[in-house]
C-alpha cells in the first residue's frame, strides 16, 4: 500500500510502498478514501526535518541537554549512534482520515466491515486505528468533508475549554484550518466572534462565516479592535489558534480580555508570559490537549476503556461524533476550506505547495478505490525489498519487531555476526520497512506468521513488547526454529513452565534447537575479563551492582504488569543474570526490599548462592541522569574489581591487572549476537545454558511479585 513518510534527517517526503497493517485487538482496519493535511503540524515537521543539526538543536534545547548527559556517561560514539538512529527513523505523516472499515479486531463493538468512519489515521491506503479514535460518518457527509473531523475536534475541544455562553464575545487569533472551523463552531454556540490574521483571503472566509475581522497586514491594532468589538468592556475569551514563536499573541490576548477573562491556547506560540498581564485581571489560561479527554491515555486509546458519559461527557470519540453531526446538518461547512486536491501518489507535490509561495489552506489527498468487484482484494502485507539469498550452513534470521532497540542494536549486531537477514515483521509496517531498507532484509511484513511458516528461516529473533514474548517463543519452538528473545523471556511462572516443558519435549525428540535470552552483559569484554580473573579465586564472593535506572512514568507500558511486567521483570532481570554469572553458582535465595512508591521500581534485590556467595542489586529510579547508569563491584579474597558503566574496569589486589578503559561503552550486545549466531551455524551449545536462563527468569518473577 502507499503511505506518506517524512525523513527527520533531511525533511524529504516520499510516498513509500509499505505492508498493510492488521487490526490488532481493540483496533479498526480502514481503507482510506480521503485524508486531510494538517498544515500547521505537518509544515512544522517538514521544516524541522529540513533544518541542519544546529537548527534542530535550537528547536529542542531539552534534547540537547540529554545528548550532552549521555556523552558524559556513555561516550561520544554510542551517543552519536543513538542520535543518528533517531533521525534515520521515517515519520508517518497525517492524522485526519476518512474511509471504510474492512476489518475489526478482537473486542471491538460498534463497528462492522463496510461502515464509513472518520479517524485519526495516517496518510496511508490502509490504517489500523484504535476503536475509540473512530466515529461513524452520517449519511450525506462526503468522505472529503469527514476528513476534516479530527481537525474540527481540535477546534471544538478548545471551545469547550473556553466555555462560551450565548452572546459572549470571543477572539480567534490565527485563521488557519482550525481557526476558521472554530469561528463557525463559536457562531453555532451563539457567540460574537472577532477573527485576527494577516491573510486577506482567510479574513474574507471568516467574514463569510459571520465573524468580524482584524487585518494585521494592513497595520490594524488588534487590541484596539477588540476593545471596540466588546463595547469597551474587554472580550470574554480569546482562543489562540496561531502558530508562531512570538510571545505577542499571548500578550495581546491578555490585553484584550475583560476582568477574569479566559484564554485558551490551541496552537503553538511563545509562552514567556507577563505576570502583570494575568495578575491584574485574574485571567484564566489553559492549554487545550488535542482532540479532547482520552488523548494520550493508553487505557482509553489503546485498551478501549471509555470514560463514563455521566462523568466525562465529551471524549475524543464523542467530539468526533459532534463534529460529524454538525457537518451533517450544515452548521459546519468545510467545502470553502479546501484549496487543493491531490492523489496520494502526488503527496510530494502537495507538500511543495504547502511550503511554497502559492496560497494554500485545506489540502486533501484522494486514494484509489479498490478493484476486484464485490469482494475487495486482500491487503498486501508483505513487501519485497531484494532477492533473498539462501546459503547452506548460514543462520537465516527473521526478526519479529523493529523498534528502537532492534534497529539500533540487535539487527546491526546480527548482521555483523554474519546472519542472513531474511525478513523483518512489524505491526505498523513503517518501522519494518525502514529496517529492511537500512540493513538489507529480503522482505518486510506485517504478518509475523510468515516467519514461523517459512522453511528457509531457521532462526527467529523476538524484540516485541514483553507480554508477547512467551507466545512467540512457544511458536518458534513449535516451528522448529532457533530463537533469540530480547529480555525478559516471559512474565509469569505459568508462561515459564510452558516454555520449559516445550523446550524439554523438543530436546527429548532429538531437536537441536537453541534458545537464548539477550542477557548481553555477560558478553561485555570487561565482564569476560572479570570472569577470567574470578576463576582463580577460592571461596565465596560478595557482589554489589548499583543501577541508576532513572524514573519512568507510571503510565508507561513497561510499568503495566500485564504488558511490560514492571521494571524488575522487564529490565532488572539483566542485572540478576549478571550477578548470577559472576557468582558462578545457582541462586538459592532471593529477597526484595522496596521503597514505598506507586511504581515500586526503587528496590534492593538480595541474592544468595549455593557456594556461599552473596549478591545485591540496587535498582534505583530516583537518581540523576547525569550519573552513569551501572556500576558493578566484586569483593573476593582480599581483592576488589570495580566496573563503571561498562567503560572502565579497575582491579585492586590483582597480580598483573590494574585497569582497562574503553573509549566507548560496550555492554556486549554484539558479542552476545555473535556467540548465538556461531552456535546456530556450528550446532554448538547455547551461549547461556537453558537451565540458567530458567533459573534467572524464575527468580526475577518471584522478586517482582514479592514472593522471593
Amino acid at each position: 500500500m502507499k503511505q506518506v513518510l517524512q525523513s527527520l534527517r533531511d525533511g524529504r517526503t516520499e510516498v513509500a510502498d509499505v505492508p498493510a497493517p492488521r487490526a490488532a485487538p481493540g483496533q479498526v482496519l480502514i481503507r482510506t478514501e480521503r485524508s486531510l493535511v494538517s498544515a500547521g503540524t505537518e509544515r512544522m515537521l517538514v521544516e524541522f526535518g529540513k533544518g541542519n543539526l544546529i537548527d534542530k538543536a535550537r528547536q529542542q534545547p531539552d534534547k540537547v541537554r540529554q545528548v550532552l548527559d549521555k556523552v558524559r556517561t556513555d561516550g561520544l560514539g554510542p551517543t552519536l549512534e543513538t542520535v543518528r538512529a533517531k533521525l534515520d527513523q521515517p515519520l508517518a505523516l497525517g492524522y485526519c482520515n476518512a474511509g471504510r472499515v474492512i476489518e475489526v479486531g478482537a473486542g471491538v463493538t460498534g463497528f462492522a466491515p463496510g461502515d464509513r468512519v472518520a479517524s485519526n489515521g495516517k496518510h496511508a491506503e490502509i490504517v489500523a486505528v484504535p476503536a475509540n479514535l473512530c466515529a461513524r460518518i452520517p449519511d450525506g457527509v462526503t468522505a472529503e468533508a469527514a476528513a476534516f473531523t479530527v481537525a474540527g475536534a481540535i477546534a471544538l475541544q478548545g471551545i469547550r475549554l473556553v466555555g462560551p455562553t450565548l452572546g459572549e464575545t470571543v477572539v480567534v487569533t490565527g485563521l488557519g484550518l482550525i481557526g476558521l472551523m472554530a469561528v463557525q463552531l463559536l457562531r453555532s454556540h451563539g457567540a460574537r466572534v472577532l477573527g485576527i490574521d494577516y491573510d486577506p483571503d482567510k479574513l474574507a472566509l471568516a467574514r463569510s462565516f459571520g465573524a468580524e475581522t482584524v487585518d494585521l497586514s494592513a497595520g490594524a491594532d488588534p487590541v484596539a479592535a477588540a476593545a471596540a468589538f466588546s463595547r469597551g468592556r474587554g472580550v470574554d475569551a480569546v482562543l489562540v489558534t496561531a502558530s508562531t514563536k512570538s510571545n505577542e499573541p499571548m500578550h495581546q490576548a491578555a490585553l484584550m480580555c475583560r476582568q477574569r477573562g479566559r484564554i485558551v491556547l490551541v496552537g503553538v506560540t511563545g509562552l514567556e508570559l507577563s505576570r502583570a498581564d494575568f495578575y491584574e485581571k485574574e485571567l484564566t489560561f489553559q492549554v487545550s490537549c488535542s482532540y479532547g479527554p482520552g488523548r494520550y491515555d493508553p487505557d482509553y486509546e489503546e485498551r478501549g476503556h471509555d470514560y463514563p458519559v455521566g462523568f466525562v461527557r465529551w471524549t475524543e470519540q464523542r467530539n468526533f461524533e459532534a463534529v460529524l453531526d454538525m457537518l451533517a446538518d450544515g452548521r459546519l461547512d468545510v467545502a470553502p476550506l479546501v484549496s487543493h486536491r491531490f492523489a496520494v501518489d502526488a503527496a510530494e507535490a502537495a507538500y511543495a505547495v504547502m511550503g511554497g509561495v502559492e496560497p494554500s489552506l485545506g489540502i486533501v489527498f484522494a486514494y484509489p478505490a479498490p478493484t476486484g468487484g464485490a469482494v475487495p482484494p486482500e491487503p498486501h502485507r508483505t513487501v519485497r525489498i531484494a532477492d533473498a539469498v539462501v546459503s547452506p550452513g548460514k543462520a537465516h534470521v527473521g526478526f519479529v519487531g523493529a523498534g528502537n532497540y532492534a534497529t539500533k542494536v540487535l539487527i546491526p549486531a546480527f548482521k555483523a555476526a554474519g546472519a542472513g537477514l531474511a525478513s523483518v515483521a512489524s505491526a505498523a509496517g513503517v518501522s519494518g520497512l525502514h529496517a529492511a531498507r537500512k540493513f538489507g532484509f529480503a522482505e518486510t511484513t506485517t504478518d509475523s506468521a510468515r516467519l514461523f511458516d517459512d522453511a528457509a528461516i531457521d532462526t527467529v529473533v523476538i524484540t516485541t513488547r514483553h507480554d508477547s514474548h512467551a507466545e512467540l517463543v512457544l511458536r518458534a519452538i513449535a516451528a522448529g526454529k532457533h530463537v533469540f528473545v530480547e529480555k525478559p523471556l516471559c512474565l509469569t511462572d505459568a508462561e515459564l513452565d510452558a516454555i520449559e516443558a516445550a523446550h524439554a519435549a523438543r530436546a527429548e525428540a532429538g531437536a537441536a534447537q537453541l534458545l537464548l535470552v539477550g542477557f548481553n552483559r555477560r558478553f561485555a569484554p570487561q565482564v569476560v575479563k572479570m570472569k577470567a580473573l574470578l576463576a582463580g579465586v577460592g571461596g565465596p564472593k560478595a557482589i554489589v551492582m548499583t543501577v541508576n535506572a532513572g524514573a519512568v512514568s507510571g503510565g508507561h507500558w513497561t510499568q503495566d504488569p500485564a504488558v511490560g511486567g514492571g521494571r524488575i521483570v522487564g529490565e532488572a532481570c539483566h542485572f540478576v543474570d549478571l550477578v548470577r554469572h559472576l557468582a558462578g553458582a545457582p541462586i538459592v535465595e532471593a529477597r526484595r526490599t522496596a521503597m514505598a512508591s506507586a511504581s515500586g521500581d526503587t528496590v534492593t534485590l538480595q541474592l544468595a548462592f549455593a557456594d556461599g556467595s552473596i549478591g545485591t542489586v540496587h535498582y534505583f529510579a530516583n537518581g540523576h541522569r547525569g550519573v552513569p547508569k551501572e556500576r558493578v563491584e566484586v569483593f573476593a579474597s582480599g581483592r576488589v574489581l570495580r566496573l563503571d558503566n561498562f567503560r572502565s574496569l579497575t582491579g585492586h589486589g590483582w597480580k598483573g591487572f590494574r585497569k582497562i578503559r574503553l573509549w566507548n561503552q560496550d555492554k556486549g550486545q554484539r558479542a552476545c549476537a555473535a556467540a548465538f549466531v556461531d552456535a546456530v551455524k556450528t550446532g554448538g551449545p547455547a551461549p547461556i545454558p537453558f537451565a540458567e536462563i530458567v533459573e534467572v527468569s524464575r527468580a526475577t518473577i518471584a522478586l517482582a511479585e514479592g514472593r522471593a
